[in-house]
C-alpha cells in the first residue's frame, strides 16, 4: 500500500509523470550536441553514432524489465531505474574523458526501458475497452518529453551559462536532470500500487515464468507488432536525436534554440497526438467499425495498418521536402512524420494489452524493446557518408519498412489475426507455457 490510496487515474498520473521525465532525461543530449561535438572533437558521423547509442541499450532493457514488471510489479522495477539513471546523468556532467563520458551517457539512455514498466502498469489498472485510450495518452504525453526537453533545456541552460558548479550549459542540463530523477525514483516506489486488485496481481505473476516469456515471445501477433513498433517508434527515437541536428547542418541553421524548437515540433507531434492513435482503436473495436475490408473483423488491425503506410509515405515526401531546399517545408513534413508515429504506436500498444491481458509487461517489452532498433539503425542512415546528402536518408529508412508493412498485411489477415495470440513461430503449447512462476 502506498502513501496514499491509489485509483486508475492517478496511477495514470504517476506513470505519465514518470515517463516524460524518463523522456526527457533520455534525449537531453540532443540539443547540446554542438557544444559536446565541440569539446570532444566529434565529427558529423561521430554525432550520428552519439544519437544512435542512446539507444543500444533499449532492446534488452524493455525486453528484461517488461518480464520483471509483471513478476515483481511495476512500482519498485520503476523505481530503480529512475534512480541509477540520476546517479550515472550526474556522473556524465563530471566526464572529462570522451569514454567515460559516452559510457555513463549509454547507461543514462536506459531511461527509456521505463516505458514498458508504465505500459504494464497503467494496464493493470484499466479495463479492455479503454485501455487504447489510456496507454495513448501515457505513452503520448510521456514521449512528449523529449520535446521538453528540446524546448526547456536549452533554454534554461543556455550558451552563456554561468551557474555554481558548470561553467558549461551541457554539464549543468545532466547534472541537475540526475538529481531530479532520484528524487522521482523515491516518489514512485512510495506512492505507485502494482495492480488495482491482489487477484490481478496474482495473475499476473503467475505468467511471468521463462516458458511463458517464450510463448508469448514467439506468437505471431508479437513478432509482427514488434516490427511494426521497429518503424514507428524506433523511427520516433532517431528522428528526436537527429532532428536538431539535420535542421542545423542541412540547412545552416547556427541557432541553437531555433534548431531545438523545430526538432521539438516533431517530437510535439509524436507524443501528443498518440492518444488519438489508441483512441481510435478503441471506438473501432466498440463499434466493431471495418475501414479495410480486407482485413474484416480486425478493426484494430485495420487502424494499425494505415498509420503504418502513412508513415512510409511521409518518410519519402520527407527526402522531397529536404530536397526543396525550404527548411519550413522540412518542418511541416517533420511534423507529419511525428504524426505517423502517434498513430502507429497508439495503434499498436492498444492491441498489446487487449490481445495479452496477463502478459502485458512481457509482450510490451518485447515489442517495446525490439521497436527501438529502428532507433539505433536509422541515425546512421541519416548520416551515412556514402549519401550524397543529408536528406536521403530518410528515403532509405523508408524503403526498409515496406517488408514490415507487408507481414502486417498478412498477420492482420482475418485467418491469420483471429489466432495471432496463440498460433506462432514455435512449437510451445499454450498448457506448456503457463508452467508455475518458479520455472
Amino acid at each position: 500500500m502506498g502513501l496514499i490510496k491509489m485509483t486508475k487515474y492517478r496511477t495514470l498520473l504517476l506513470a505519465t509523470i514518470g515517463f516524460n521525465f524518463s523522456f526527457l532525461i533520455w534525449f537531453s543530449f540532443a540539443p547540446f550536441t554542438g557544444g559536446m561535438a565541440e569539446e570532444f572533437g566529434l565529427t558529423t558521423a561521430e554525432i550520428g553514432i552519439l544519437a544512435s547509442s542512446a539507444i543500444w541499450m533499449a532492446p534488452f532493457g524493455r525486453i528484461l524489465t517488461g518480464w520483471l514488471s509483471d513478476k515483481f510489479g511495476a512500482p519498485a522495477i520503476f523505481a530503480i531505474v529512475l534512480a541509477y539513471v540520476g546517479v550515472f546523468s550526474i556522473a556524465s556532467a563530471f566526464a572529462q574523458d570522451y569514454s567515460v563520458f559516452f559510457v555513463t551517457r549509454l547507461i543514462v539512455a536506459t531511461a527509456g526501458i521505463t516505458f514498458v514498466i508504465g505500459i504494464q502498469h497503467v494496464a493493470e489498472w484499466f479495463e479492455e475497452e479503454n485501455l487504447g485510450l489510456a496507454e495513448g495518452i501515457y505513452a503520448g504525453v510521456g514521449n512528449a518529453g523529449a520535446a521538453g526537453g528540446a524546448l526547456i533545456l536549452p533554454r534554461v541552460f543556455g550558451e552563456g551559462w554561468s551557474g555554481p558548479l558548470f561553467s558549461t550549459n551541457w554539464r549543468a542540463a545532466f547534472f541537475y536532470t540526475g538529481i531530479v530523477s532520484i528524487f522521482l525514483a523515491i516518489a514512485y516506489y512510495a506512492l505507485g500500487e502494482a495492480a488495482k486488485s491482489d487477484e490481478k496481481r496474482e495473475a499476473t505473476k503467475q505468467n511471468a515464468s521463462l516458458k511463458g516469456w517464450i510463448y508469448t515471445a514467439t506468437r505471431y501477433g508479437t513478432v509482427v507488432l514488434a516490427a511494426a513498433y521497429i518503424m514507428s517508434f524506433g523511427l520516433e527515437l532517431s528522428m528526436n536525436g537527429w532532428l536538431a541536428t539535420y535542421y542545423r547542418e542541412a540547412f545552416n541553421q547556427n541557432n541553437l534554440v531555433i534548431a531545438s524548437t523545430f526538432a521539438a515540433t516533431f517530437s510535439i507531434a509524436a507524443g501528443l497526438l498518440r492518444p488519438f492513435g489508441g483512441y481510435i482503436s478503441d471506438v473501432l473495436a466498440r463499434k466493431e467499425k471495418n475501414i479495410l475490408p480486407f482485413f474484416e473483423g480486425q478493426y484494430r488491425g485495420q487502424w494499425t495498418f494505415l498509420g503504418l503506410c502513412f508513415i512510409v509515405v511521409m518518410m519519402f515526401v520527407m527526402t522531397l521536402a529536404g530536397l526543396s531546399g525550404v527548411l519550413l517545408n522540412a518542418v511541416v513534413v517533420g511534423f507529419l512524420v511525428g504524426a505517423g508515429c502517434a498513430w502507429a504506436e497508439g495503434a499498436i500498444f492498444a492491441q498489446v494489452p487487449a490481445m495479452f491481458p496477463n502478459s502485458s509487461g512481457a509482450v510490451a517489452g518485447v515489442v517495446g524493446g525490439v521497436g527501438t532498433v529502428g532507433g539505433i539503425v536509422y541515425p546512421l542512415f541519416y548520416s551515412a557518408p556514402w549519401l550524397a546528402n543529408l536528406h536521403l536518408g530518410y528515403s532509405v529508412a523508408a524503403l526498409t519498412m515496406i517488408p514490415i508493412v507487408v507481414l502486417s498485411a498478412w498477420v492482420f489477415r482475418p485467418e491469420i489475426a483471429t489466432v495471432a495470440n496463440t498460433a506462432g513461430f514455435t512449437g510451445i503449447s499454450e498448457s506448456e507455457s503457463t508452467a508455475t512462476a518458479d520455472d
